[in-house]
Protein backbone atom coordinates (compact mmCIF):
# COMPACT_ATOMS: atom_id res chain seq x y z
CA UNK A 1 0.00 0.00 0.00
CA UNK A 2 1.42 3.36 -0.85
CA UNK A 3 1.67 6.22 1.51
CA UNK A 4 -0.78 8.45 -1.02
CA UNK A 5 -3.59 5.68 -0.35
CA UNK A 6 -3.52 6.41 3.40
CA UNK A 7 -4.65 10.70 2.64
CA UNK A 8 -8.28 10.87 2.90
CA UNK A 9 -10.11 11.65 -0.39
CA UNK A 10 -11.62 14.91 -0.67
CA UNK A 11 -13.91 16.34 -4.46
CA UNK A 12 -10.76 18.59 -5.41
CA UNK A 13 -8.24 15.85 -5.32
CA UNK A 14 -7.84 13.11 -7.86
CA UNK A 15 -7.56 9.90 -6.19
CA UNK A 16 -5.66 7.17 -8.55
CA UNK A 17 -7.56 3.84 -9.43
CA UNK A 18 -6.37 0.63 -7.11
CA UNK A 19 -3.92 -1.46 -8.94
CA UNK A 20 -6.73 -3.74 -10.21
CA UNK A 21 -8.91 -0.62 -11.78
CA UNK A 22 -11.92 -0.57 -9.66
CA UNK A 23 -12.06 -0.47 -6.01
CA UNK A 24 -15.88 -0.58 -4.20
CA UNK A 25 -13.77 0.42 -0.76
CA UNK A 26 -12.58 3.47 -2.11
CA UNK A 27 -15.86 4.29 -4.13
CA UNK A 28 -17.71 3.52 -0.68
CA UNK A 29 -15.23 5.88 1.46
CA UNK A 30 -15.92 8.79 -1.65
CA UNK A 31 -19.16 8.48 -1.29
CA UNK A 32 -19.25 8.40 2.43
CA UNK A 33 -17.29 11.33 2.56
CA UNK A 34 -19.51 13.10 0.21
CA UNK A 35 -23.11 12.43 2.14
CA UNK A 36 -21.56 13.92 5.23
CA UNK A 37 -19.84 16.70 3.58
CA UNK A 38 -23.41 17.38 2.49
CA UNK A 39 -25.02 17.41 5.47
CA UNK A 40 -23.28 18.89 7.52
CA UNK A 41 -22.38 21.82 5.70
CA UNK A 42 -24.15 24.58 6.99
CA UNK A 43 -22.92 23.74 10.80
CA UNK A 44 -19.60 25.56 10.31
CA UNK A 45 -21.55 28.78 8.98
CA UNK A 46 -24.33 31.18 9.95
CA UNK A 47 -26.75 28.46 10.25
CA UNK A 48 -27.74 24.51 10.40
CA UNK A 49 -28.44 23.11 6.81
CA UNK A 50 -31.61 23.20 5.56
CA UNK A 51 -32.29 19.33 6.21
CA UNK A 52 -31.08 19.72 10.20
CA UNK A 53 -32.98 23.35 10.27
CA UNK A 54 -36.29 21.14 9.36
CA UNK A 55 -35.80 18.48 12.08
CA UNK A 56 -34.74 20.18 14.71
CA UNK A 57 -35.57 23.70 14.47
CA UNK A 58 -39.44 23.56 13.68
CA UNK A 59 -41.61 25.05 15.17
CA UNK A 60 -39.30 27.92 15.96
CA UNK A 61 -40.09 28.95 19.62
CA UNK A 62 -38.98 31.62 22.56
CA UNK A 63 -38.89 31.46 26.36
CA UNK A 64 -39.15 34.40 28.61
CA UNK A 65 -38.89 34.34 32.15
CA UNK A 66 -39.44 36.87 34.98
CA UNK A 67 -39.40 36.70 38.95
CA UNK A 68 -43.48 35.44 38.28
CA UNK A 69 -43.76 33.20 35.38
CA UNK A 70 -42.05 31.16 32.76
CA UNK A 71 -43.49 32.39 29.13
CA UNK A 72 -43.61 29.89 26.17
CA UNK A 73 -44.45 31.60 22.74
CA UNK A 74 -44.40 29.36 19.75
CA UNK A 75 -44.82 30.11 16.32
CA UNK A 76 -46.98 27.58 14.29
CA UNK A 77 -48.17 29.48 11.15
CA UNK A 78 -51.47 27.96 9.29
CA UNK A 79 -52.37 25.74 12.25
CA UNK A 80 -55.18 26.67 14.52
CA UNK A 81 -55.51 25.48 18.24
CA UNK A 82 -57.10 21.88 17.44
CA UNK A 83 -53.76 21.16 15.50
CA UNK A 84 -52.05 21.38 18.57
CA UNK A 85 -52.00 19.83 21.60
CA UNK A 86 -50.02 21.01 24.90
CA UNK A 87 -49.50 18.80 27.75
CA UNK A 88 -47.16 18.92 31.20
CA UNK A 89 -45.92 15.38 32.43
CA UNK A 90 -43.25 14.14 35.36
CA UNK A 91 -41.76 18.33 34.50
CA UNK A 92 -41.39 18.24 31.10
CA UNK A 93 -43.48 20.60 28.94
CA UNK A 94 -44.86 18.84 25.51
CA UNK A 95 -46.09 20.96 22.64
CA UNK A 96 -46.96 17.97 19.85
CA UNK A 97 -49.17 18.82 16.55
CA UNK A 98 -49.58 18.14 12.49
CA UNK A 99 -49.24 20.72 9.72
CA UNK A 100 -50.95 19.07 6.94
CA UNK A 101 -50.38 20.10 3.55
CA UNK A 102 -52.97 22.10 2.06
CA UNK A 103 -52.05 20.96 -1.31
CA UNK A 104 -53.00 17.88 -3.69
CA UNK A 105 -50.35 16.59 -5.42
CA UNK A 106 -51.01 17.68 -8.67
CA UNK A 107 -48.15 17.90 -11.11
CA UNK A 108 -44.70 19.64 -9.91
CA UNK A 109 -44.24 22.28 -7.01
CA UNK A 110 -41.46 23.51 -5.08
CA UNK A 111 -41.75 24.67 -1.28
CA UNK A 112 -40.44 25.60 1.72
CA UNK A 113 -42.64 25.70 4.08
CA UNK A 114 -42.51 22.87 6.78
CA UNK A 115 -45.79 19.74 6.71
CA UNK A 116 -45.69 17.00 9.13
CA UNK A 117 -46.14 15.99 12.39
CA UNK A 118 -43.91 17.75 15.17
CA UNK A 119 -43.05 17.60 18.53
CA UNK A 120 -40.77 20.04 21.12
CA UNK A 121 -40.29 19.17 24.93
CA UNK A 122 -39.00 21.95 27.34
CA UNK A 123 -38.03 20.80 30.74
CA UNK A 124 -39.82 22.94 33.49
CA UNK A 125 -38.28 23.97 36.88
CA UNK A 126 -40.17 25.45 40.00
CA UNK A 127 -43.53 26.65 38.09
CA UNK A 128 -46.60 25.72 39.40
CA UNK A 129 -48.12 23.05 36.57
CA UNK A 130 -51.80 23.24 37.68
CA UNK A 131 -52.04 26.79 36.81
CA UNK A 132 -50.52 27.33 33.34
CA UNK A 133 -52.41 28.50 30.89
CA UNK A 134 -52.14 28.39 26.77
CA UNK A 135 -53.47 30.81 24.37
CA UNK A 136 -53.85 30.55 20.12
CA UNK A 137 -53.66 33.95 18.70
CA UNK A 138 -52.51 34.52 15.11
CA UNK A 139 -50.57 31.52 14.70
CA UNK A 140 -49.06 31.89 17.89
CA UNK A 141 -48.99 29.48 20.94
CA UNK A 142 -48.25 31.48 24.45
CA UNK A 143 -47.76 29.33 27.28
CA UNK A 144 -48.10 30.95 30.53
CA UNK A 145 -46.89 29.01 33.62
CA UNK A 146 -46.96 30.76 37.07
CA UNK A 147 -43.39 30.21 39.29
CA UNK A 148 -43.47 28.68 42.32
CA UNK A 149 -43.69 29.98 45.96
CA UNK A 150 -41.68 27.68 47.16
CA UNK A 151 -39.07 26.43 45.23
CA UNK A 152 -37.32 23.17 45.12
CA UNK A 153 -33.40 23.81 46.46
CA UNK A 154 -31.49 23.82 43.19
CA UNK A 155 -28.29 21.47 43.95
CA UNK A 156 -28.53 18.35 46.97
CA UNK A 157 -25.20 17.49 48.01
CA UNK A 158 -25.32 13.02 48.90
CA UNK A 159 -22.45 12.20 51.34
CA UNK A 160 -20.98 8.95 49.82
CA UNK A 161 -20.21 6.90 52.94
CA UNK A 162 -16.86 4.53 52.44
CA UNK A 163 -16.89 0.61 53.52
Amino acid sequence: MAIRDLIPWSRNQEVAPARGGYDPFMTLHREMNRLFDDAFRGFGGMGLSPLMEGQFGWPKLELSETDKALTVSVELPGMTEKDVNVEINNGVLTIRGEKKNERKDEGKYFTERYYGAFERQIPLQDVEEDKAEASFKDGVLTVSLPKSENPRAGVKRIAINSQ
